[in-house]
């Protein structure tokens, strides 16, 4: 508040310095003195009294100079904010000038990007405002947040910046432009930018963001898989088959040709489970790289044809790199994960697993909203953070159906994530599944659970393609089967695939 105290005080200055020539005209000048009368007995010396009347226009320029004073600490007030220096400099000229200032203002004082900075553990509230690219701006991690590339950002830049301000801009920020890419689903264009000379991502936003040609601007956020290999692999330990009560469902759909991406790690697709199951690939990352355990162990739970029972096994499964790194210890970014869902999206794709958690992402959400809106399922990991974590994302998005994991016995797997943003459960905990070079593995995790649900989603939509991702929202919710637990815990309860597909198909 003392800021714009000072700049009004600053304003006030500079409008009565302006005023100065003025005020000799407003006010009457000063009276001659009155003629002395002497006389040889007494001296007599009269003044007589002056009253000075300000006149009208005084009292205009007056008013005006009050109101320039008391306008910037009014709007603060109002906007919950202080305000930027265009926004006083606007204020003043209204108070003189009135109507005309209204329209010349702008002009003048051209607005600047109000950056923000996200709350600490809680990403932006979903809306559906990101899907009409309303609400855009520079989003600038919290104190502490760290799970972002340390030494890039993403940039949406305006369609007439002219070359000469992204280059005076990459220059003074120390900006190299690693890759650009158009996105069909949102029809924007994102621009990865490397910062260099140790320039942190917080700073360097807060930079971006004063330049009027950016849109929008934002860490490359960090996602992680969360899934955890346990114990030997167990051939008899595949429970999935009764517990999803796949081989009556199988009697009725088996997710013909139902198209299913999966973005996640490398997937052996030479795996003798995998036969046959995936039809096309696509590398959003880039350089070499080995199938990875988490891929695969997701693409056969979906859809695997040998040894294991998938999920859905005819489905046409596409899949896309948009993680690397060995292990656990794998990551993907907001720019791999955007492109491989557009990806997605121009293959028609009916169904989206996303087996990944991570921070609150508002480019990610905006394709999300789009997504959904054309009719893709997206079903996402809510993650296994822990009861106390907040929720993470693609799964606390409105559009996306979180997943939560079960054990044999129904028991929530104890390092899930709680919270609104669970709608359904599935068996997660000591899963049999595929690992690269035709192995075999145990899995636990609510990204194997996913899994699951994207398979039972695939056999609804081969027996009911016209399902709204909507409907088929509340067809799963509808046939779960409820088990202990909260709904913040089990949503609903655990996915029952026959009663599923019966449902879909009276």
């Amino acid at each position: 508040m003392r800021r714009f105290v000072a700049r009004a005080i600053g304003a006030v200055g500079i409008g009565l310095a302006g005023l100065a020539p003025a005020w000799a005209q407003i006010l009457p000048p000063p009276p001659p003195p009155p003629p002395v009368v002497t006389t040889t007995t007494t001296t007599t010396t009269t003044t007589p009294t002056t009253t000075r009347v300000l006149t009208p226009l005084a009292w205009y320029a007056a008013g005006g100079i009050v109101c320039a004073a008391v306008s910037p600490m009014i709007g603060t007030v109002v906007l919950g904010r202080e305000m930027t220096g265009p926004e006083v400099g606007r204020s003043t000229l209204n108070c003189f000038l009135g109507p005309v200032g209204w329209v010349i203002g702008p002009m003048i004082f051209p607005d600047v990007p109000v950056v923000t900075a996200t709350p600490p553990g809680r990403g932006p509230p979903p809306s559906r405002t990101a899907q009409s690219g309303r609400g855009r701006g520079v989003n600038i991690p919290p104190p502490g947040e760290t799970r972002f590339v340390p030494d890039e950002i993403l940039v949406e830049l305006a369609a007439g910046l002219s070359p000469r301000t992204l280059a005076r801009m990459t220059q003074r920020l120390q900006l190299t432009q690693l890759e650009s890419q158009t996105f069909t689903l949102t029809g924007r264009t994102l621009t990865r930018f490397r910062i260099g000379g140790n320039r942190a991502v917080p700073a360097t936003l807060g930079r971006v963001g004063l330049y009027r040609g950016v849109l929008a601007a934002q860490p490359n956020w960090l996602y992680a898989f969360g899934q955890a290999q346990s114990a030997p692999p167990d051939p008899a330990a595949q429970y999935v088959v009764s517990k999803l009560h796949l081989v009556e469902a199988h009697r009725i759909s088996n997710g013909d040709d139902v198209t299913v991406a999966l973005i996640d790690s490398r997937v052996d697709a030479a795996h003798p489970a995998l036969a046959g199951v995936v039809a096309e690939q696509y590398d959003a990352v880039g350089g070499a790289s080995r199938p990875h355990a988490h891929g695969t162990a997701m693409a056969g739970a979906i859809a695997s044809r040998a040894r294991l029972i998938g999920v859905a096994p005819k489905v046409r499964l596409l899949a896309i790199r948009a993680f690397a790194g060995e292990g656990d210890s794998g990551k993907g970014t907001t720019f791999s994960i955007l492109k491989g869902l557009d990806w997605a999206a121009s293959r028609n794709a009916r169904i989206v697993n996303m087996s990944f958690a991570g921070p609150a992402d508002a480019m990610l959400r905006d394709m999300v909203g789009k997504a959904h809106a054309r009719g893709i399922v997206l079903i996402a990991a809510v993650g296994n953070s822990g009861p106390k974590s907040p929720p993470l994302y693609p799964a606390a998005d409105r559009e996306v159906i979180g997943v939560t994991a079960t054990d044999a016995d129904d028991k929530l797997l104890p390092q899930a994530n709680r919270g609104p943003q669970v709608a359904v459960a599935a068996p997660g905990v000591d899963i049999l599944a595929a690992a690269p070079d035709g192995q075999y593995q145990m899995t636990s995790g609510t990204s194997v659970a996913t899994a699951h649900v994207s398979g039972v989603a695939a056999l609804l939509l081969a027996r009911n393609p016209k399902l709204t991702p909507d409907a088929l929202r509340r067809v799963l919710t509808g046939s779960a089967h409820k088990v202990a637990g909260a709904p913040r815990e089990v949503g609903a309860g655990v996915v029952d695939a026959f009663k599923a597909v019966e449902d879909v198909s009276r």
